[in-house]
């Protein structure tokens, strides 16, 4: 049985009033405030990690946009393309890391392995306010998102208890590589506007509940990807599972394996419901896959007198 991420119902309403309207960008002074007004809110501190690397246009655009909002940011990203690694981090022993520029770390590692290494020591002891990850080259809806390296890093800043936001940028058509990157700038746009709104709602605390984050999925829309997305649309996970694989024996030991998306009709209320709408799906996720009470019924009834 698919286990489901189930949250509180407190939490969905969180996330769907932070998709209500957009707010105005948080203005930050240049000067110091006049004697008697109160201090300026510091900047906003921003972890930014991928998985595609950390030379990817996805994580470099973002770089720009979210520093010409007025973020603090500073790259912590793979070193080299980990797509698909999921959550898997700390598989070696040692990790080499380079330090190529100013706000830039490159870990020789996964997603995960990189927001840890960013939290333990690019951040050491000034917990980041949020952790953005992507924004991704194709989508991490569906089965997609389970598998999603882009996913897996703002999962390992969930578990460390800081606010994180997966950013994707694509359908699940075969993505064009020009429109997708043109599509890159409406989706950072959006991720702008929704950072600012869970600011100006959080006030002085955390952007998010503890413990939840947000997947973000942002279509391409037009032939060059440069289109406005039809809306808005607080989803859920659907449960499909589009990837397919098929294994070809080369007959020497060895076999072909060929991974295609197949998608399958979508669930309603979904995030690939919205995406082929042309809409932004934003689905919230927790980290520690807890189910719900009917899953918990089922599992007891299923138990139910077994002895060890």
């Amino acid at each position: 049985m698919r286990r489901k991420r189930v949250l509180p119902p407190a939490v969905l309403i969180v996330c769907t009033a932070a998709l209500a309207g957009t707010a105005p960008a948080v203005a930050l002074p240049q000067t110091a405030p006049a004697a008697g007004t109160a201090a300026p809110a510091a900047p906003l501190r921003i972890l930014l990690t991928n998985d595609d690397g950390y030379n990817a246009p996805g994580i470099r655009k973002a770089f720009e946009r979210l520093t010409a909002a007025g973020y603090d940011v500073t790259i912590v990203a793979p070193l080299t393309n980990q797509s698909g690694t999921g959550t898997k981090m700390m598989s070696a022993p040692t990790i080499a890391v380079k330090h190529p520029e100013p706000k830039v770390w490159a870990v020789d590692g996964t997603p995960g392995d990189s927001v840890a290494f960013g939290l333990s020591e690019v951040f050491e002891g000034r917990v980041p306010d949020l952790v953005v990850s992507g924004t991704n080259f194709g989508p991490n809806v569906a089965g997609l998102a389970t598998h999603s390296g882009t996913v897996g890093g703002a999962v390992t800043a969930l578990e460390s208890g800081v606010p994180a936001i997966a950013l994707s940028t694509g359908g699940l058509a075969v993505p064009d590589p020009t429109a997708t990157v043109n599509a890159m700038g409406p989706t950072l746009d959006f991720a702008v506007k929704l950072i600012d709104r869970l600011r100006s709602r959080a006030r002085s605390g955390p952007l998010l509940p503890k413990g939840v984050g947000l997947n973000v999925n942002h279509p391409i829309v037009g032939a060059d990807g440069k289109g406005t997305a039809a809306g808005v649309a607080a989803t859920f996970q659907d449960p499909q599972a589009p990837l397919q694989a098929d294994f070809t024996d080369s007959g020497d030991g060895t076999w072909k394996v060929t991974v295609q998306v197949r998608p399958q009709p979508a669930a309603k209320g979904g995030d690939v419901e919205a995406v082929s709408a042309g809409k932004i799906a934003v689905s919230p996720m927790n980290a520690d896959w807890n189910t719900g009470p009917a899953d918990f019924a089922v599992t007891s009834a299923l138990i139910a007198g077994l002895r060890p």
